[in-house]
């Protein structure tokens, strides 16, 4: 198992499943891990057909607020992120598209706090995202550049707004990603 691979492997042992779904995404990509090492998108939009990804959900720590983006390519507000390239740590991808898609530089998070595995929908259907979900600290009032050409808006959603939304409008995985974030006091109800 290359390094990088290896990597990968132990932020995804060291996850504490919040959910059955979450203990099978998390038994599935260890599978796969030990499988191989084509594990890093090599070439748009899905080769290899299933290949990692790092989400960053911006949350306030004042109001447990989080920072949705309208993804153009998927149609659904989803959290920021992106493919791990090549050899990449996903903290380093994390941090990497925080700066990208929000023009904000942030230290990478020690680890991920939600796993996912997803079969994309959207312009780039047809392929499997594993997803690693990282949780940031970020104020409300913090300036943000957000990449016109990925978004069609940027929105902070407090927990309570989530709720009362369309779960069509999100990721699939979203409501049980914020029951985990609630479960693990990270934001209160």
């Amino acid at each position: 198992m290359r390094q990088s691979v290896m990597i990968v492997h132990s932020l995804v042992t060291a996850l504490d499943p919040g959910d059955n779904l979450e203990a099978e995404h998390r038994a599935h990509t260890l599978g796969w891990l030990r499988r191989t090492d084509d594990v890093f998108r090599r070439v748009k939009p899905a080769e290899p057909a299933q290949h990692l990804v790092s989400y960053v959900v911006p949350v306030d720590p004042a109001t447990g607020s989080l920072l949705l983006v309208d993804h153009v390519n998927a149609g659904l507000w989803l959290p920021p992120g992106g493919h791990v390239e090549p050899g990449e740590d996903p903290r380093d991808t994390a941090a990497r598209e925080v700066h990208e898609e929000l023009g904000v530089t942030v230290p990478p998070a020690e680890r991920p706090l939600f796993l996912t595995v997803t079969r994309t929908v959207g312009l780039d259907a047809g392929h499997t995202d594993v997803s690693l979900w990282f949780v940031q600290p970020l104020d409300l009032d913090q300036r943000l550049t957000p990449d016109q050409g990925e978004f069609r808006a940027v929105r902070w959603w407090s927990p309570a707004e989530l709720r009362e939304a369309d779960p069509a409008r999100f990721d699939p995985h979203l409501f049980r990603f914020l029951a985990k974030l609630e479960q693990s006091y990270l934001i209160t109800r």
